[in-house]
């Protein structure tokens, strides 16, 4: 038996915090959600506010150390997301789309590409709304996946 999953937020601009929680009690799942600043502390004791120095990159390379294979991130960064891929984690954007080994070629390329089509000024950048079916979408997929994460814990 491994140790029960952890989630890690990347808790910047993250819309899902409150669904993050909820699911996470269910579970009996500690949450940490990381940010350079204006974390509310929880009085939870399940829920870890993590404010990390001001910087690119802080959150994601302090998330990055701290996940380990089958816990659950969620961001909406894509280079975060492939890095936690990477790391064998579970991962999830606020909208319900999961990041898998399979899928995350293509999301760094889109995501590259965007980026490249803003710098050249094809495109103006603008993002879809947050809506409450990808509200939805989310909360289906995080139970999911925290189903998936609690089964493989206790079968090692």
């Amino acid at each position: 038996m491994s140790a029960p999953p952890a989630i890690y937020v990347d808790a910047d601009a993250c819309p899902v915090k409150a669904e993050v929680v909820k699911v996470a009690e269910r579970f009996g799942i500690v949450v940490s959600f990381v940010a350079n600043g204006g974390l509310r502390p929880s009085r939870n004791p399940m829920i870890r506010a993590v404010v990390v120095p001001k910087g690119a990159d802080a959150a994601d390379d302090w998330i990055v150390e701290n996940a380990r294979a089958n816990d659950v991130v969620v961001t909406a960064d894509i280079p975060l997301a492939a890095r936690a891929v990477a790391l064998g984690a579970h991962v999830l954007g606020p909208t319900g789309r999961p990041f898998t080994a399979e899928t995350i070629g293509m999301a760094v390329a889109m995501r590259d590409l965007k980026q490249h089509l803003r710098e050249t000024g094809e495109s103006k950048g603008y993002n879809a709304g947050f809506t409450p079916q990808d509200r939805s979408r989310f909360l289906g997929e995080l139970d999911r996946i925290l189903r998936r994460a609690v089964k493989s814990a206790t079968s090692d």
